[in-house]
């Protein structure tokens, strides 16, 4: 189950992480964009991981 958690994590972390620097008017393809992403995916890891142990 933790897997699971994990890998949405990590998928909606990057998304998220990814879209913030386009509301700033950043292109999606953008160094600061592509960063981001990979920021949004390390902290959706850890927030899967945590919440993965505590069910």
């Amino acid at each position: 189950m933790t897997k699971t958690f994990i890998f949405l994590g990590m998928t909606i972390g990057s998304v998220i992480g990814g879209y913030i620097p386009t509301l700033f008017g950043a292109s999606m393809l953008s160094s600061i964009s592509i960063i981001t992403s990979g920021i949004g995916s390390i902290i959706g890891i850890y927030l899967g991981y945590k919440l993965g142990n505590n069910l």
